[in-house]
């Protein structure tokens, strides 16, 4: 079964808020002694995305 693909369309400004929001959510994992790994795999895809002109 294949799994959906959901994309999403942001402006810089909200690209860079995604970005800032996901760190702090590392950020308090960390201080909790928690994993990071599934927040660090988003991280990358968001900073790796390609930037598309509409």
């Amino acid at each position: 079964m294949l799994k959906k693909k959901y994309y999403l369309y942001l402006d810089e400004s909200e690209h860079s808020l995604l970005v800032k929001s996901l760190v702090q959510m590392k950020n308090k994992l960390i201080q909790q002694g928690r994993f990071t790994d599934c927040v660090d795999d988003l991280l990358m895809k968001v900073i790796l995305a390609p930037a598309d002109r509409i």
